[in-house]
């Protein structure tokens, strides 16, 4: 199995997100996703330079991918999907079905995102036709479910023809809104935010009134309150899954990409788990558990 960055979800200062993927080329990463993909309000690096970001570390000995919007409102936005797409040379991961459109009358081949609602193998069929060489399954699926659509592939003869991957760390980006959910917790309009989210490099913990972290406000978009962690279910995924992706929060991010390295050639038990941490959708239990 191989290990992929995923595309950074929140929002960092330009220099910092600069760095962070310098660091990443070092990395042990063997797949580095870029790209805004929850607000295009965050413009500290516009499509532009996202492009050249992308142009330059393809350089070096990773697969890299831009990775496209979840949610996409305004017409503006649909010229920049239509610029990342027509980049000439990066392969794209498409979180929404107007940017499968966009890739399917170009006769370019891509990465369906985890956004998009794809559940079963007649989808999967689907999307191969339009050119999907790689499924990162929604996050809210268990090992089961995976399972029991991989043995559909198998059946219908397509298994060979794409890769799957699964976000295996992390906070998981369970909804998107047309709200803003971090303005609104500090009384301002979305249309007048400040662009607020730069203050919460980590978005902004929301707690239940017994005081659990149950979610983690970033913008539109909401992510679990704990942190996903499938180190010790790597045996698990043996003959389904194809790339482990590691969802960045932090410069420690690219540390995790190598414990889960040193997991998959020792296959001994990482136990150093944080308290907060949880793997429940994986073992078709409640998304908050830790099995």
């Amino acid at each position: 199995m191989k290990v992929s960055l995923g595309p950074l979800l929140y929002y960092w200062p330009k220099q910092q997100t600069l760095d962070f993927y310098q660091q990443s080329i070092s990395s042990d990463a063997d797949i580095i996703y870029l790209g805004e993909t929850v607000c295009s309000k965050r413009r500290e690096l516009k499509t532009r330079d996202w492009i050249e970001l992308a142009t330059s570390m393809n350089k070096h000995e990773k697969e890299i991918v831009l990775s496209t919007m979840a949610l996409l409102e305004a017409p503006s936005e649909l010229t920049a999907l239509r610029k990342l797409c027509e980049n000439g040379e990066i392969k794209i991961e498409a979180n929404d079905l107007g940017a499968v459109q966009i890739l399917t009358e170009k006769k370019l081949p891509f990465v369906c995102g985890p956004a998009i609602n794809c559940y079963n193998a007649q989808t999967l069929k689907l999307l191969i036709n339009q050119g999907m060489q790689r499924w990162v399954m929604p996050v809210e699926l268990s090992r089961d479910w995976l399972s029991n659509i991989i043995d559909d592939v198998h059946k219908m003869k397509l298994r060979d023809q794409f890769e799957v991957e699964v976000l295996s760390y992390g906070h998981l980006p369970l909804a998107y809104s047309a709200r803003c959910f971090t303005a609104r917790s500090e009384n301002k309009a979305k249309d007048d935010c400040g662009l607020t989210c730069i203050n919460y490099p980590q978005g902004r913990i929301a707690h239940t009134q017994e005081d659990q972290q149950v979610f983690i406000l970033n913008g539109i978009q909401t992510l679990s309150g704990y942190c996903y962690n499938l180190i010790n279910d790597l045996e698990s995924m043996e003959g389904l899954v194809d790339i482990l992706r590691v969802s960045p929060n932090s410069l420690n991010s690219l540390k995790t990409i190598s414990h889960f390295k040193e997991q998959l050639l020792c296959k001994n038990n990482y136990t150093q788990l944080n308290s907060l941490q949880c793997n429940g959708y994986w073992h078709s239990i409640e998304g908050l558990a830790k099995s």
